[in-house]
Formats: C-alpha cells, structure tokens, sequence
C-alpha cells in the first residue's frame, strides 16, 4: 500500500516575522528532555551535580549548533565553502549535519570537563543515552519538511511526494527515526539498567557509536543520496563513508573495555 504524503505546513505557525518551525521544535523539545532524563540517569552513579548538569546545557545547545552548521558545510558544501569561507555563517541557508553535531558535542563535553573537573566519559555517556530522542525527532521533522527523502522502490509501505515526483519512495525518514532513535534508545536503556556501574563508565557511549554507525550505515543504502555529492567511488554516500571511522572507534573502544572487565 502506497501512502502520499501528508504535507504538513513545515511552519507550525508564525507571529510576524518570526517562524516556528517543526525542526525547531524537535531541536527544542529533544534539549529539554535530554536535560530532564539525564538528571534522572545520574542518580544511579552520583558522579556529577545537578548544577553542573544545568550548566552544561548551554554547552551542549552550542557545540550541536555550531558543530552541526560546521560539519554540514565542510562535509556536504565544501565547495561552496572554499569559493566563500562566509558561507559557513550563512545559517539561514539551512543545513546541519549530525556527524558534525557529534563533533561539537564531543569538544563540548571535554572543553566542559576539564574546566569543571568532572569524568569526560561519565558525561559522554550521560549525554549518549538521550542522544537518540533528538535524532527521533529530528527525522520525524526530517519526513514532515520533505527532506533527505528515499530512494525509489516498490516496497508496499511505499509514499509518495505529489509536490516533487508522485514516485513511490522508502520512508527512510522514519526508518532513521525508529532504528536511530527508538530501537538505539531502547538498547543503551537496556544496558544502563542492567549493566551500568563505575567499572562500565564509557561503555554507553561506545555502544551508541556502534548502533548508530551500523543503522546509518545500512538506511544510507534505501536513502536518496545528495544530489550535489551522488555517490562517492559510485558506492558510498557520504554520510555512510563518515560512519565508517565511528564504527571502528567504537569497536575499538567496546573491545578494550571489555578486556578489562
């Protein structure tokens, strides 16, 4: 069964000139959230105040932000980048990139760690286990702007966008969203409960590395490449090559810290 696609308004409603838009809201709302389930996490370890929690919020808002808009230009609009280094300011122009959200977080959380002296990996992983609530978000916003749409396909859960094409396409918005965000989440949960403690510190972080290395990597192959970059070596897109170093780090990280249990 095919399904058209709802196209819902991408702006939810509007005051003037300002717009609220429905991948604002995912960015707030996954912020908020975050913040309030990391302050319930820390209660099993106590390794960290709920001062310092409320603290590195605003880090946390900046590094994504800023780590995501850098990421986006120098991995996806490179060119554009090197004609008008400006351009990597031009913000309006949309574009955010989740590997370099990643590396905004990750400078966030050391930067933030080393001034306030608390455990960079404690932090990582606190941060780890609500990361895949925003990227849940994110691509549900992702399928209502009509945005990193699928590839063509005759699967029967097919949808279609009568704006663009009207040809059947893989939902793969909402595949990123259920693997990358309720099924990523539902495992580092799972690992928090049963097997997270002082000597597992670091653990969290390398496992929500791993998945979400494996599930971008494999959706990436049901997904549109973009249509500047296409397919780099003709096999790989760019977001599936930038996963590639994730998974071995992660694996690398998983193995030692299993040796040392």
């Amino acid at each position: 069964m095919i399904f058209n696609h709802p196209s819902i308004d991408p702006v939810i409603f509007s005051v003037g000139m300002l717009e609220i838009r429905w991948y604002s809201l995912a960015y707030v709302l996954s912020f908020i959230l975050g913040a309030y389930l990391i302050k319930i996490y820390n209660t099993k370890l106590n390794l960290i105040s709920n001062k310092l929690i409320d603290d590195f919020f605003i880090w946390s808002v900046i590094g994504v932000i800023i780590g995501g808009r850098v990421g986006y230009v120098l991995f996806y609009q490179i060119n554009n980048f090197l004609l008008n280094p400006i351009y990597i300011l031009y913000i309006w122009k949309g574009g955010m990139s989740f590997h370099g959200g990643l590396l905004g977080m990750i400078l966030s959380i050391f930067i933030f760690s080393h001034i306030h002296k608390a455990n960079f990996l404690y932090l990582a992983d606190l941060v780890a286990i609500v990361a895949p609530i925003g990227l849940f978000f994110g691509r549900i916003a992702n399928f209502i702007n009509k945005e990193l749409i699928g590839r063509v396909t005759d699967f029967p859960l097919a949808v279609t966008y009568p704006k663009l094409d009207n040809l059947p396409r893989h939902p793969s918005q909402l595949y990123e969203s259920f693997f990358e965000g309720l099924l990523l989440f539902f495992i580092l949960i799972l690992f928090f409960y049963l097997k997270y403690s002082k000597k597992t510190i670091g653990m969290l972080s390398s496992l929500f590395l791993f998945f979400y290395s494996i599930f971008r990597f494999g959706i990436e192959f049901l997904r549109e490449p973009d249509s500047h970059i296409g397919l780099i070596f003709n096999l790989l897109t760019m977001g599936q090559l930038l996963c590639i170093p994730l998974f071995f780090i992660s694996l690398i990280i998983l193995i030692k810290k299993n040796a040392k249990q």
